[in-house]
């Protein structure tokens, strides 16, 4: 166990609150990791946990078996544009391209935080230079089926495809929290005895857009949680906020803009060029 890491799961264990991931918070019950370097190495693990198996990857597989899974009040798929629909759909399918400006203030420690964390791990590790992606960002989708065959999950996992090396390694489901109206998108980053996650509420935009939103509130609402399993299991809510337009551009091209906030400060801003035919 590298000794930053341990010091880390000490920090969130001291700042969290015990929580229950069979009880009361089974909603932050997620895949977590054995070991330091992530990659895509939790996905069988992860599979057996939940009693079920990993897919075969070359499947058209979408991050979410259906956009329909999030509808509730406020909130119904069928609004959304049928380009937006297909790539969480079939996401498998889709090539993209991206851009990155980070804030010029808070971009030194990002790049403290990549290379202590994330390349080492393999794992949250954000692109701090644009150069970082020039050549692109390869996407594999693998999904999570249960013991009936119906998708649980699905792994989406991002490389550059320069060095071949991780940058996200993402579960991604969905999931209905304690307070909320509607269904959120689940994503779960696993670590090594832990994970960090974000719920996303859906919102249909003009145009059929798709708005995610993780905002500042309260425990057990949309937002950013650290769980570690150290003596316990404990879970922080985290002051980062994320929000995400997917939509489509007066040229009928399908465009993502992505905005990551610590507090009220912005930290990065990512623009995602989506392609069909990957």
């Amino acid at each position: 166990m590298h000794r930053l890491d341990r010091a880390t799961r000490t920090f969130w264990r001291l700042r969290g609150r015990p929580v229950d991931l069979v009880g009361a918070e089974r909603w932050l019950d997620g895949p977590m990791h054995a070991g330091q370097h992530v990659g895509d190495t939790w996905l069988h693990a992860e599979a057996t946990r939940v009693g079920g198996v990993v897919a075969d990857p070359t499947t058209e597989a979408g991050l979410l078996a259906s956009m329909e899974l999030l509808d509730g009040p406020g909130f119904r798929a069928a609004d959304l544009h049928p380009l937006v629909r297909d790539f969480y759909e079939r996401t498998s399918t889709w090539r993209m391209e991206v851009w990155t400006q980070w804030n010029p203030v808070l971009q030194p420690g990002g790049e403290l935080v990549t290379r202590l964390f994330g390349r080492r791990v393999q794992q949250l590790a954000l692109p701090t230079r644009p150069l970082d992606v020039a050549h692109g960002m390869d996407s594999r989708v693998v999904p999570i089926l249960d013991a009936d065959g119906v998708q649980r999950a699905a792994g989406w996992l991002r490389t550059l495809r320069s060095t071949g090396e991780y940058v996200f390694s993402g579960c991604y489901s969905v999931r209905r929290l304690p307070t909320s109206d509607r269904p959120s998108v689940s994503v779960v980053f696993p670590l090594e005895s832990g994970n960090v996650q974000v719920f996303l509420r859906p919102d249909v935009l003009p145009g059929g857009a798709l708005g995610l939103t993780s905002t500042s509130g309260s425990f057990g609402q949309d937002g950013t949680y650290v769980v570690v399993d150290s003596r316990g299991t404990h879970a922080a809510r985290v002051p980062l906020h994320e929000t995400f337009r997917v939509f489509v551009d007066d040229e009928g091209t399908l465009r993502t803009d992505h905005e990551l906030r610590l507090r009220s400060a912005r930290v990065i801003r990512l623009h995602y060029k989506l392609t069909p035919g990957a």
